[in-house]
């Protein structure tokens, strides 16, 4: 632990920009020596960066926009941004949203149990998950599969740090997280077939086909599958996942591309835990429990399913402008039978523990529509570019929930299995509560050439935003809010052909449920996003680096005036706005290819998150977070052999249960891969997690419990491309 920690204090505020301030003109003038000597023009040409990341081998891309509706590089957006390419899901061998969150730039996860989550970035919570530029929302504590979106469908994951509200509507200044799907654009027939087999008996099967389907291919047609099945390191849990895809592309005249498909995960978990491991023994000493034990019963389990039907119709003017109107149809289902153990028991005996069976049906549905245009245009004598357009979402969410007909003795937990607690009897699903959310907006953004060294980013969102509904243990609720403006404002400006400095701002709006005196709700917490900072771009945009510095601030947080609504029965609270939390902090990260066959992605982040009265908020989240990850493919008569590894590391963190400190010291977690290329058609790639099978914490702030991070593991994985 103590080599972790010196680890973590040779990275100090002073020392970063030291080294970015070394190492961008470092790159910059390798950039003219590579595009001399290395970098031929066929190489250039053969792999030209896009926003499509499969099939370029990078672990960076040429263009995004999750940060704003324009369509820019990651040089060119004014935020900071990470793409998880397809190249870097395959090395590392990442199977859902969490694993990606686990391994990029700035963002991480508090694993509450082994289905339930929270994302989470410089101090925030991140509570939307973006599938193709459309946010879907969700509650964590009515998870119904979010955190176990599997991959096998998505080209890549974009994450925007900062506040997005531009793009994202309502939400916390934290990031986006954007999947964007895998599409039929292949005119001759592709694919791959993969098997995989790891630690717990995981087996995996995936297969990705596709195809033109008439002579003149302009109709062309993809079908993904995917099959996970495994065990796991905590006792009696077993997962099944299931994902698939359908899609195809029809190119209705040569400017006009119709796009539709469907697509639908389903996971079945068994043993699924509800909660954590009692922290403290009952005579006040901190329990050790082996990163086995587990809370649930044999029987538990949390079932969810996810089904989205989504079409776009897109057609480009002879000016270069291009309309797109899209629809998309989101069905999430949860249905629950979990068992929660609370209490502290004894060191010896084992007992003190308490049941409570619960079981919850989830059902959320969305609705999406979307009208943008986008294109160039002419003033003054420069081109600039242009993006305009309307969102409508809405959200409905039910939940029931089943009376258990007996709460069982635990007994002595220090034996306690799982094997031997009965499943009761479950009631009918009764009522339990509802909600709906509809949010219609209005956007612009434009990019203005001022001059060759400088654009400037400007743009705005106008937002209504309804919410209603009620749960059965509280009154109903109605939350209107009209013309909520969102602003976005940026700059560029390039030093050089690899170097630009950038600044930028930007918020974002939270509603939220507290009434003030006179019975009025609150307006919404406004996170207000500054950030600046240099960018680079090198060997063609196959590589980009990044320093930023950033501040978040949040205005109009409720806070208690200590006085009682009049009229209200029961007694409600009144609040007031107030500041809220601030965090500021720096982040620094390279991305991309630094010589041929040698990827890297490294990234370091350090932030501060205090209260308005100065005090840490959120202490569970890291404050420091290094992600590195580098593959290199030998050269020469090994050259079918790729090698690669990366440490994720994360300082201390903490919180407080039953009023005493419980700390997660910093830690490490190493990881390896290797791939050899029998042909261009057949490979097979090794990964291994956690090296040195380092004890660390997967939670520890719910209800006095916590749960263990992943041992060692590994997995063999076979594929076939043809």
């Amino acid at each position: 632990m103590q080599r972790c920690n010196s680890f973590g204090n040779s990275f100090r505020i002073k020392t970063i920009p030291l080294m970015v301030a070394l190492v961008l003109p470092a790159l910059a003038a390798a950039q003219e020596t590579r595009g001399e000597t290395t970098l031929s023009a066929v190489r250039v040409s053969e792999r030209v960066m896009g926003e499509k990341t499969e099939g370029s081998g990078s672990y960076t891309t040429g263009k995004t926009k999750t940060a704003t509706p324009l369509s820019l590089s990651p040089r060119d957006t004014p935020q900071s941004v990470s793409v998880m390419t397809q190249q870097r899901i395959e090395d590392q061998g990442l199977l859902n949203i969490t694993d990606v969150v686990n391994n990029v730039t700035g963002v991480s996860v508090n694993q509450y149990e082994t289905h339930r989550a929270q994302f989470h970035a410089r101090g925030f919570d991140i509570n939307t998950l973006m599938v193709d530029g459309v946010p879907t929302t969700w509650d964590q504590q009515w998870s119904s599969g979010e955190i176990m979106t599997g991959l096998a469908i998505y080209d890549r994951v974009e994450v925007v740090r900062g506040s997005t509200g531009l793009t994202t509507g309502a939400g916390d200044p934290s990031a986006a997280i954007n999947l964007v799907r895998k599409r039929a654009s292949s005119k001759e027939l592709t694919g791959t077939l993969q098997l995989g087999y790891g630690s717990w008996n995981e087996m995996r099967g995936m297969l990705d086909a596709a195809t033109p389907v008439n002579e003149a291919k302009t109709l062309r047609a993809r079908i993904v599958g995917e099959y996970v099945e495994r065990g796991s390191w905590v006792d009696n849990l077993e997962n099944k996942n299931q994902t698939v895809l359908a899609t195809f592309e029809a190119d209705l005249t040569p400017n006009t591309l119709l796009s539709a498909g469907i697509s639908r995960q389903e996971n079945s978990p068994r043993g699924s835990m509800w909660g954590g491991l009692p922290v403290w023994y009952s005579d006040g000493s901190k329990a050790n429990w082996d990163r086995s034990k587990t809370t649930a019963a044999d029987w538990t389990r949390w079932d969810s399913t996810y089904e989205n039907y989504f079409a776009t119709l897109e057609h480009r003017f002879a000016n270069n402008w291009k309309v797109k109107a899209s629809y998309s149809h989101g069905d999430r289902k949860a249905d629950s039978y979990l068992l929660y153990l609370y209490g502290t028991p004894d060191r010896t005996t084992g007992l003190g523990l308490f049941s409570w069976p619960g079981s919850y049906q989830v059902h959320t549905q969305q609705e999406d529509f979307g009208l943008q245009a986008n294109g160039p245009f002419a003033l003054f004598g420069r081109m600039h570019e242009l993006a305009l357009g309307y969102t409508y979402a809405y959200q409905r969410f039910t939940a029931n929930s089943r009376a258990a007909s007996t709460f069982g003795s635990v007994g002595n937990f220090n034996a306690w299995n799982g094997k031997n607690f009965p499943e009761p009897s479950w009631g009918a699903p009764t009522y339990y509560g509802k909600g709906e959310t509809r949010q219609e907006a209005l956007f612009a953004a434009a990019r203005i050439n001022v001059a060759d060294p400088l654009k400037v980013i400007l743009g705005s969102r106008l937002t209504r935003y309804e919410k209603s509904g009620d749960d059965a243990s509280t009154s109903s609720y109605a939350i209107k809010i009209n013309d909520q403006l969102t602003p976005y404002a940026g700059i560029i400006y390039d030093l050089n052909d690899n170097l630009s400095l950038y600044a930028s701002y930007t918020d974002i709006f939270q509603p939220q449920q507290r009434r003030d005196i006179s019975g009025k709700f609150l307006d919404p917490v406004i996170g207000k996003s500054t950030e600046g900072g240099v960018k680079g771009e090198f060997f063609g945009g196959r590589l980009n680096a990044s320093l930023a510095v950033f501040r978040i601030a949040q205005e109009n947080l409720a806070q208690s005036t200590g006085q009682t609504i009049p009229g209200t029965t029961p007694p409600e609270t009144a609040y007031r706005a107030s500041k809220g939390a601030t965090s500021d902090g720096y982040e620094l990260e390279l991305a991309g290819e630094l010589i041929p066959d040698w990827n890297v992605s490294a990234g370091y982040t350090h932030f501060k998150a205090k209260d308005a009265k100065g005090a840490d908020v959120n202490s569970i989240y890291p404050r420091e977070l290094l992600k590195l990850f580098t593959t290199y493919r030998l050269p020469g008569a090994l050259n079918a052999l790729t090698v690669g590894g990366g440490v994720n590391w994360q300082g201390a963190t903490y919180t407080f249960v039953g009023g005493e400190k419980f700390e997660q010291k910093a830690y490490a977690l190493v990881n390896l891969m290797t791939r050899y290329d029998f042909s261009k058609q057949l490979s097979a790639q090794l990964n291994v997690n956690n090296l040195f099978d380092k004890t660390y914490y997967g939670m520890f702030d719910a209800y006095n419990q916590y749960t263990y991070g992943a041992p060692r593991n590994a997995t063999l994985t076979l594929k076939y491309r043809f």
